[in-house]
């Protein structure tokens, strides 16, 4: 063994192996407004996933995170 390499590497590593790759991108459903105009964030009027014809109040990803945040934590 190298005493520079203290472990032994294997043909199937690669130095790229936890390179982050292109984000995924999600394929839209039948169900989601992938084209249409998106409902206003209640709190920051950011648009949000959801369709303009959704009722209650909607959220954007980023003010749904933190909405989550605060509730996990008010105990």
């Amino acid at each position: 063994m190298n005493e520079s390499m203290p472990y032994e590497t294997t043909s199937h590593e690669s130095p790229s192996y936890c390179a982050p790759g292109p984000a995924p991108t999600p394929a839209p459903t039948s169900g989601t407004a992938a084209e249409g105009p998106f409902a206003a964030c209640v709190l920051c009027q950011e648009p949000t996933e959801y369709p303009e014809s959704t009722k209650g109040i909607t959220l954007c990803p980023v003010c749904e995170w933190q909405e989550a945040e605060r509730q996990s934590c008010s105990g």
